[in-house]
């Protein structure tokens, strides 16, 4: 955290040092703002799986060719995370969520206008990646590093469930568009939700709680002061230093195969392996939108657990119980909805990002005050691992006709990350 956001550029000596606040604390404003940034941001997220059936229609396009702009889109959206966190430390949350949401309009818009699929990666794939990816989960780590000392499990999860309600807001209203006015105009439905959440994000945020005069939520003494101001290249520093690490691999490597079972595989390609059984689009786009809605709660639910109970046990649990529901999932789906599909999309809803919390706790405890960066870059890989997951399953679908070999592969990798979650041992870098 740069000197620059620490204090306030007002600041003089001898004014009175944070206090605690009585009332709503500040904190619970910058995270409700926080929030509504995540829930619109979720909105450009929730579309991928809805198009690529309507634009392989009208183009032509391969559906491995629409979802390698996907891949893109995912890979940038993980990369861009660490930089991000950087950026905000750097420049400030302020200032890089509103450039952000300008970037999800603006890649989300012009899409409209494409005629060749180079356009599509540039713009969804490059432009809207680099935008989300700049108001992804290190975006969460920032705000509950600054501005909470208790509660931060509980206030990951919350803000985390947040782009499993943006699904349960856009995807049924996006997927009734796309059947009945075309995915034009869900595409500028995506972009006007960007532009207006960018408003509450340039005025309602705010950087520290020096900056309202208050400790951060819970604390008791003021936190110690930066010990050095962060520039972008910082992001690089902490790569180099973390990945020294067993730890980070073991983290990486299990959130990894997460971004796989979930955004690669799940939020990308759920809604045409439906299809493919004879469901309608409209049913499908709304069983995702059932297991977003308990994504809420399994997610908040993760968050209550990860303040009680070492973080390492509940992701070997969580990985477990999601590969043994992928490889029972190609014999669930079909034309209508039964009871054991729904079993499914409630169990794996419950399931879907609850490894969020525990994996930034263990950031947290392993390595301190970068803990938002090294996050960054874990959540990288588990973007690295939804683009290529994203990528492969297009072509196993394009190559056998089904997506079920897909499901069964996620389902070995998420074994592997169970053992690998359990795993997690050692010093914290400071003490290295």
């Amino acid at each position: 955290m740069s000197n620059e956001t620490a204090v306030r550029p007002d600041a003089e000596p001898g004014t009175q040092p944070p206090r605690q606040r009585r009332g709503l604390h500040p904190a619970w404003t910058v995270a409700a703002t926080a929030l509504v940034v995540l829930l619109g941001a979720a909105g450009i997220r929730s579309a991928p799986g809805l198009l690529i059936d309507p634009l392989h229609s009208e183009f032509g396009w391969s559906r491995g060719t629409i979802s390698s702009a996907v891949s893109v889109n995912l890979l940038l959206y993980g990369l861009t995370s660490p930089f991000a966190a950087a950026l905000m430390e750097r420049f400030g949350m302020r200032r890089v969520a509103p450039v952000a949401l300008l970037a999800i309009a603006a890649g989300s818009g012009l899409t409209v206008f494409m005629t060749q699929s180079w356009q599509l990666v540039l713009l969804w794939g490059v432009l809207v990646g680099l935008g989300a990816g700049s108001l992804s989960m290190a975006f969460v780590a920032t705000v509950t590093g600054r501005w909470f000392a208790g509660r931060q499990g509980l206030v990951t999860g919350v803000l985390t469930a947040s782009s499993a309600a943006g699904n349960l807001v856009f995807l049924p209203v996006l997927g009734a568009l796309i059947t009945h006015h075309g995915w034009r105009t869900a595409a500028t439905v995506v972009a006007c939700c960007a532009l207006a959440v960018a408003i509450p994000a340039a005025v309602l945020l705010r950087e520290h709680p020096r900056d309202k005069g208050v400790l951060p939520y819970g604390a008791t003494q003021e936190p110690p002061p930066p010990k050095r101001a962060v520039r972008p290249s910082h992001a690089l520093h902490v790569l180099r230093t973390a990945s020294r690490t067993r730890v980070f691999w073991l983290l990486a490597g299990g959130f990894a195969i997460c971004g796989a079972s979930t955004s690669g595989l799940i939020a990308t390609d759920f809604v045409p392996a439906a299809q493919d059984c004879g469901m309608p689009m409209t049913t499908a786009a709304g069983l995702l939108s059932v297991i977003g809605i308990f994504d809420l709660v399994g997610t908040i639910g993760s968050g209550w657990l990860t303040d009680r109970v070492d973080p390492k046990l509940l992701l070997g649990v969580y990985y477990t119980l999601r590969g043994a529901s992928l490889f029972l999932l190609p014999m669930l789906l079909g034309p209508t909805v039964h009871a054991t599909t729904l079993v499914f999309v409630v169990f794996y809803g419950l399931d879907w990002v609850a490894t969020v919390p525990p994996t930034v706790a263990l950031c947290r405890r392993y390595f301190g005050e970068d803990a938002a960066v090294v996050f960054g870059w874990t959540f990288a890989a588990h973007q690295a691992g939804a683009a290529v997951v994203a990528a492969v399953a297009g072509v196993v679908r394009d190559s056998m006709g089904t997506y079920a070999p897909a499901f069964y592969g996620a389902g070995v990798l998420c074994a592997f990350a169970a053992v690998m979650s359990v795993m997690v041992r050692g010093r914290t870098v400071a003490a290295a």
